[in-house]
C-alpha cells in the first residue's frame, strides 16, 4: 500500500505573506487580487511538489481565542488587517472549493491548533505530514513523520524544518521551540517573554538548562546578575509566555482525516473563477482558452448579393455594417459591409461597394438613416477611401455600452446574447483564432454579416427603451454619438511625428544605457548581463550581501518593487532602476512610436476606446499616447518630436485644474472645499491648513504632499493601508490623517455615506450626466465584497462626471472652432487635458475662447479653471 501523506496549510499565515509579497493587482472589476493570485500559485506548486493523498486548509475562525481568556492583550500588537487584503478572503475560499480542497475552521481556537492536532492525529495513523506556514511558531510540530514548511521572503521560497534542521539551526530540539518563546517572547503575536531575553540568550539558556522550567528553578546557576534579576522578576511571564506560544494538540477538531483525500479539481469551477478574476496566464496553465463560449445553433438566413449596387438597394432607415478583421481599423482592410431594411438583406462586397457612386452618394447621404455598430470605426474605415460617412445615428455598441459599461463586450454576438437573441454567431468561432483566423468563401462570410444586419434590427428597439428608462437617451444622444465623429476626425487627422528627433533621442538614450551599464558593473565589481534577473540576483544578494525579499523558481526576485525598498542600502539600486526605466523608455515609446509612425502621413493615428471603462474615460491604444512617461526628464522629452503638421503653426494644450476634486466638491456640497474653490487657493495648502491646524506659511512641502495624497486618495476611495503605502507612514497615522480629513469636510463625509445608501437602494451610481455603474456587490453578506463596492460607489461618480465634463468641452470646442471658422485642430485628448494644433495668427484667439469653452462646459457650485500653453512642439506646450 502506498504511503498516505497529508498536507496542512496555515491559510491566514500563507494569504498574508501573498499579500505582502506581490504588489497590488486588480482585475477588470478593480477587485484586488495579489493575495489570491499568490495563494494560487503557492497550491499549484504544493500539489505539483507534495503530491498529497490528503490536504487541508486551516483559517482562523475569529478575533479572539481561548488564549485571550488569560491574556486580553494576546496579538493586541497586529494590526487591523487591510481591506484590500479582506475583500480576496473570500475569493481564496472559493478558490480552495474549485480545487477540491477542504478547509476548515473552528470557534475560538485558531489555524495552529487545527493543524497542531491534525498533524498528531495523522501521525499516530501512519500519516507523512507536511505542514506549510509563514509562521516560525509551527516548527514545534518537526518530528520524524511531520516536516514543517516555512515560507521566507516571498511565497515560494520555503525552508524546510526537520527535527534534524532544528537542530542545525538552534541546537535545539522542536518541542524546545516553545521554551525559547517563553524566553525572548514574540512581538508579532504581543508575547512578551522576558525583557532583555533574545534569541541567543534564550538558546544559550536552553541548550544548558534544557526546558524553562528546568531554568526557572535553577536561576541560582544562572551567570550574570542582570539576567538572574529578570528571570526572577518575570518568571510568571515567561511561563505564561510558553503556554501562549504552546499550539493545542488536542482541540475539539471535527475532521475525519480520510474524509479530506484530495481528489483533484473541478475544472469547471476553476476555469471560471479564473476568468472571473482575470488570471489569464493561469487559464494557459490548465490549457484553457479564456475566450471559448458555446456557440448557438443558427436559423438559415435569406440573403442577396447584387450583380450591381442600385439606389433601390437603399431605404431611409438602414441596418448597416462594416466588416474587419483586424482591430486596428486604421490599417486593417474592409472585408465586407451588410445592409438590412425593409427591402431585404444585401450583402455588399468590398471591391464592388467602394467603387460605386451610388453606394457613395447613399453613405454620405445624412438624410439616409443608418443604425451600426461602433460608429467611429465605420466612419474611420471608410474614410481611408474617401467616403465620409454621415446618418449614422444610432451605434449598438455605444448603446449596450451606456446602458451597462462593466459589461465585456466582446462582439456584435455577445450583446446579443443578453438580450436573447441567438441567430448570430461569435467572430472569434466564425472567423478563428491566431494563426487559424481565415476569411471564409464570400457565401459563408455575406450570411455572416446579415446576421450582424438582422441582429442590430433586432436589438435597436430594446436598447433605445432601455436608454429611455435609464434617462441615459441624453447622454447618448448629446454626448456620446457626437464624441465619436470628433474623435472619428482626431484619429484620422493624427499627430505628426518628427522621425529623425525620435530616432536621435533613442540614439541618445543608447548612450545613456551603456553610461549606466558601466557605472553599475563597477559598482557591483565586475561585468554582468544587467538585463539577466538571475545574474543580477547573484551580484546584489550574494556578492554585495543585500537582503533578499523574496525568491523565484530561478533565484532571488529583483521586481521594481523589491529594489525600491533597497533603494537607500546601496548605490546601485538607483542605477539599476534608473536603467530599466530609461529602457522601457527606449523599447516601449521611442521604438514603439518609430514602428507606428505612418509612412505616408509621418503621423501616429492613435485609437481612442470609447466604450473601455467603467467610469466613461476615454483610452488611447496604438499608440497609447495618454500613458507617455513625464515624471523622467527623459520621457517628457519625447513630447518634442510631436509637433504640428504645417509651417508657422504651434501646439496648443488646455488642461482642467484639479478637476475631480472640483467635482468632489460640487457634489458633496462641502462648504469649506466649495469656499477654497471658489478662492481660487491651492487646495492641497488649504487641507493641509486644515487638518494641521497651521496657518499658511507654517504649511511645510511634506505636509502639502500629504494633504494631496489624501485628496486624491479620498477620491479613489483609498483605505488607511493604501494612503500608508503611498506616503510611507504607518497605517495608524494614515488613518488618523483620513479621519482628520472627514472632520475637516464633514460634507464629503455626508456625501459618501448618502452614495452609498443610495448605492443599496438602487443597485448602481450615476455622473452629473447620468452614466450609470452597476454595483451588485453593494449589498453582498461578504463584507470584504461590499466594502469595496462602497468604495467604487464612492468615487465613481466622481471620476466619471469628471470624464463627462471633458467629453462635453471636446464637443463645445468642435462646435466653437467651426462656428468661428478657425483652422485650429483638436489632436489628442490625455486625461483631463486637450491638445491642438493652431496657425500663430489663431493663438491670441485660443487664449481667450479655449478657456472660455472648457470652463463653461458643465456649471458646477464651484468655478472651472483652465490653464493652457503653447509652443512649437508637444513638449513646450507645458
Amino acid at each position: 500500500m502506498d504511503k498516505k501523506k497529508l498536507v496542512l496549510i496555515d491559510g491566514n499565515s500563507i494569504a498574508y505573506r501573498a499579500f505582502f509579497a506581490l504588489p497590488l493587482l486588480n482585475n477588470d472589476k478593480g477587485i484586488h487580487t495579489n493575495a489570491v493570485y499568490g495563494f494560487t500559485m503557492m497550491l499549484m506548486r504544493i500539489l505539483e511538489d507534495e503530491k498529497p493523498t490528503h490536504i487541508l486548509v486551516a483559517f482562523d475562525a475569529g478575533k479572539t481565542t481561548f488564549r485571550h481568556k488569560t491574556f486580553g492583550e494576546y496579538k493586541g500588537g497586529r494590526q487591523k488587517t487591510p481591506p484590500e487584503l479582506s475583500e480576496q478572503f473570500p475569493f481564496i475560499r472559493e478558490l480552495l472549493d474549485a480545487y477540491g480542497i477542504s478547509r476548515y475552521e473552528l470557534e475560538n481556537y485558531e489555524a495552529d491548533d487545527i493543524i497542531g492536532t491534525l498533524s498528531l492525529n495523522a501521525e499516530k495513523d501512519g500519516y507523512e505530514v507536511k505542514v506549510i506556514s509563514g509562521d516560525k511558531d509551527l516548527t514545534q510540530l518537526a518530528s520524524p513523520a511531520t516536516t514543517v514548511g516555512i515560507t521566507r521572503k516571498g511565497i515560494t521560497d520555503i525552508e524546510e524544518y526537520t527535527p534534524e534542521h532544528v537542530a542545525e539551526k538552534y541546537g535545539l530540539t522542536p518541542e524546545q521551540i516553545i521554551d525559547m518563546k517563553g524566553l525572548m517572547g514574540d512581538t508579532s503575536d504581543n508575547i512578551p517573554g522576558v525583557p532583555g531575553v533574545g534569541e541567543k540568550t534564550a538558546i544559550k539558556l536552553l541548550k544548558e538548562f534544557a526546558t524553562l522550567e528546568n531554568l526557572l528553578n535553577s536561576i541560582d546557576n544562572v551567570t550574570g546578575n542582570k539576567l538572574k534579576e529578570k528571570l526572577e522578576e518575570f518568571k510568571d511571564q515567561a511561563l505564561m509566555s510558553k503556554e501562549f506560544a504552546t499550539i493545542e494538540r488536542q482541540a475539539p477538531v471535527e475532521v475525519d482525516i480520510e474524509a479530506i483525500a484530495y481528489e483533484g479539481f473541478t475544472r469547471e469551477k476553476l476555469v471560471g473563477l479564473f476568468k472571473e478574476l482575470g488570471f489569464h496566464s493561469l487559464l494557459d496553465k490548465l490549457g484553457e482558452d479564456p475566450t471559448v463560449t458555446d456557440e448557438p445553433v443558427l436559423e438559415d438566413v435569406d440573403f442577396i448579393i447584387p450583380s450591381e449596387i442600385t439606389k433601390e438597394i437603399f431605404a431611409d432607415n438602414n441596418y448597416f455594417y462594416v466588416e474587419m478583421l483586424d482591430d486596428n481599423y486604421h490599417y486593417a482592410d474592409i472585408i465586407g459591409f451588410s445592409v438590412v431594411n425593409e427591402k431585404g438583406h444585401f450583402y455588399l462586397p468590398t471591391e464592388q461597394a467602394l467603387q460605386s457612386d451610388v453606394f457613395k452618394k447613399w453613405a454620405e447621404d445624412e438624410g439616409k438613416k443608418k443604425t451600426v455598430y461602433d460608429a467611429k470605426r465605420s466612419e474611420v474605415s471608410l474614410r481611408r477611401y474617401g467616403i465620409h460617412l454621415k446618418g449614422a445615428n444610432f451605434d449598438i455598441l455605444m448603446a449596450s455600452y451606456i446602458i451597462n459599461p462593466s459589461e465585456n463586450i466582446e462582439d456584435l454576438a455577445a450583446i446579443s446574447k443578453r438580450y436573447d437573441i441567438h441567430n448570430i454567431q461569435s467572430d472569434e468561432s466564425f472567423y478563428g483564432k491566431g494563426a487559424k483566423r481565415r476569411v471564409p468563401e464570400a457565401t459563408k462570410l455575406a450570411e455572416h454579416l446579415i446576421r450582424k444586419g438582422l441582429a442590430m434590427s433586432d436589438l435597436k428597439g430594446k436598447l433605445e427603451d432601455e436608454l429611455r428608462n435609464n434617462e441615459q437617451y441624453e447622454l447618448f444622444t448629446d454626448l456620446e454619438m457626437p464624441l465619436s465623429l470628433i474623435l472619428a476626425d482626431m484619429e484620422s487627422c493624427g499627430i505628426k511625428v518628427e522621425r529623425d528627433r525620435l530616432q536621435m533621442m533613442g540614439k541618445e538614450l543608447n548612450e545613456r544605457l551603456i553610461e549606466i551599464e558601466e557605472k553599475v558593473c563597477e559598482l557591483a565589481g565586475e561585468k554582468f548581463n544587467i538585463n539577466s534577473p538571475k545574474q543580477l540576483g547573484v551580484i546584489l544578494f550574494e556578492k554585495l550581501g543585500l537582503h533578499s525579499f523574496k525568491k523565484t523558481k530561478t533565484g532571488h526576485s529583483t521586481s521594481a518593487d523589491v529594489l525600491e525598498k533597497l533603494a537607500d542600502d546601496h548605490e546601485i539600486i538607483e542605477h539599476i532602476l534608473l536603467y530599466r526605466q530609461l529602457g522601457k523608455l527606449q523599447s516601449t515609446y521611442i521604438e514603439g512610436l518609430l514602428k507606428v509612425i505612418n509612412p505616408k502621413t509621418d503621423k501616429v493615428h492613435t485609437r481612442y476606446q470609447q466604450t473601455l471603462t467603467a467610469t466613461g474615460r476615454l483610452s488611447s491604444i496604438d499608440p497609447n499616447l495618454q500613458n507617455i512617461p513625464i515624471r523622467l526628464e527623459e520621457g517628457r522629452k519625447i513630447r518634442q518630436a510631436f509637433v504640428p503638421s504645417e509651417k508657422g503653426w504651434v501646439i496648443f494644450a488646455a488642461d482642467y485644474s484639479q478637476i475631480e476634486l472640483r467635482v468632489l466638491a460640487d457634489i458633496a456640497g462641502d462648504e469649506k472645499l466649495i469656499q477654497a474653490f471658489k478662492e481660487d487657493m491651492d487646495i492641497h495648502t488649504k487641507t493641509a491648513m486644515e487638518v494641521f491646524h497651521v496657518e499658511m506659511d507654517e504649511v511645510t512641502s511634506n505636509m502639502r504632499r500629504q494633504a494631496k495624497a489624501v485628496n486624491f486618495g479620498i477620491v479613489y476611495g483609498i483605505s488607511d493601508y493604501g494612503l500608508s503605502q503611498s506616503l510611507g507612514i504607518s497605517r495608524k497615522e494614515a488613518g488618523q490623517f483620513i479621519e482628520r480629513y472627514l472632520d475637516t469636510y464633514p460634507g464629503v463625509k455626508e456625501y459618501m455615506d448618502d452614495i452609498i445608501h443610495s448605492a443599496r437602494q438602487k443597485g448602481f451610481v450615476t455622473t452629473l450626466m447620468q452614466r450609470r455603474r452597476y454595483l451588485p456587490e453593494i449589498t453582498a453578506r461578504n463584507f470584504n465584497i461590499r466594502s469595496f463596492a462602497e468604495r467604487t460607489a464612492m468615487n465613481t461618480p466622481i471620476q466619471g462626471s469628471a470624464a463627462d465634463i471633458i467629453k462635453k468641452a471636446m464637443i463645445d470646442m468642435d462646435e466653437a472652432l467651426k462656428d468661428k471658422r478657425l483652422k485650429t485642430r483638436l489632436l489628442l485628448q490625455v486625461h483631463d487635458e486637450l491638445i491642438f494644433e493652431a496657425p500663430e495668427d489663431e493663438v491670441e484667439i485660443l487664449k481667450s475662447l479655449v478657456p472660455l469653452v472648457m470652463e463653461n462646459a458643465l456649471e458646477l457650485k464651484v468655478p472651472l479653471k483652465v490653464d493652457y500653453a503653447y509652443g512649437p512642439t508637444w513638449f513646450d506646450a507645458k
